[in-house]
């Protein structure tokens, strides 16, 4: 795992910011249960927000509704109406996706309280907020507490995909308040919107490691081993998915 503010890279080629976790759903991997991926972005040097190892508020939502429809300062109920008036349905058509954590009882208390559906999702928050922009999920919004470094890496995905997204990053104790001010960060209750998290042109990567809605995991067959990567890039909106074969090349030994 990269530190924050660590340089890496040989240094003959353009600076850019990069954001990674390399195993975003560490125990759905240990437990060979579906959606663990690596995610990476990329963004021109100084155009990522260096965002602390904390946890972080967040509401998102996918492309296609006026600005300003959901608010993070609002109570869950009030942005699943919001949001069912914006898509011309019902409360009850709309589904709400968060991670299955104790600290979200009153949240799933009042998405279910106006009819809308919970599905929860024990890791794996990138995915989690990539699956409001894909019509296919079935999913409509995320809610709720998770990651910080997970919610840049969410934000570039849909700096790239299309969709919004407000955040807040959760400081809880005078530790982390000085660590996050030595970091850069002098409001520590202010809101973030995609383009505070990820200016400018920005690519978003993440590859497969166990199957789940959105890749195919990693697949080892007897010299090949196959992955599926999603990749996608704000300037032009290109979305690819490229299926890889790495070989395992027999060695050659000279004497």
């Amino acid at each position: 795992m990269l530190f924050i503010g660590e340089k890496v890279g040989n240094k003959s080629g353009p600076k850019v910011d990069i954001a990674v976790d390399p195993l975003e759903g560490t125990t759905l991997c240990a437990r060979d249960m579906p959606g663990s991926i690596a995610v990476m972005a990329m963004a021109e040097e100084g155009t990522l927000l260096h965002a602390p190892d904390c946890y972080m508020d967040k509401i998102a939502i996918g492309p296609g509704y006026p600005k300003g429809v959901i608010d993070l300062d609002a109570p869950a109920d009030e942005n699943i109406i919001a949001l069912a008036k914006a898509k011309g349905v019902k409360p009850s058509e709309i589904t709400a996706i968060l991670l299955d954590r104790p600290r979200h009882a009153d949240i799933i208390a009042r998405v279910r309280k106006v009819g809308a559906a919970v599905s929860l999702i024990s890791d794996g928050d990138v995915a989690g907020v990539i699956h409001c922009a894909e019509p296919k999920t079935g999913i409509d919004i995320y809610l709720g507490i998770g990651g910080a470094p997970e919610g840049v890496l969410a934000a570039a995905a849909l700096r790239c995909i299309g969709g919004q997204m407000q955040t807040r990053l959760v400081i809880d104790s005078d530790e982390l308040r000085q660590r996050t001010e030595k970091m850069g960060i002098k409001d520590p209750k202010k809101k973030y919107e995609i383009e505070d998290m990820v200016k400018g042109d920005c690519l978003f990567a993440a590859t497969g490691v166990t199957t789940g809605a959105m890749l195919q995991g990693v697949k080892f067959g007897k010299n090949v081993i196959e992955t599926e990567t999603v990749v996608m890039r704000s300037l032009t909106g290109t979305v690819r998915r490229v299926h890889a074969e790495h070989r395992q090349l027999e060695k050659f030994h000279l004497d």
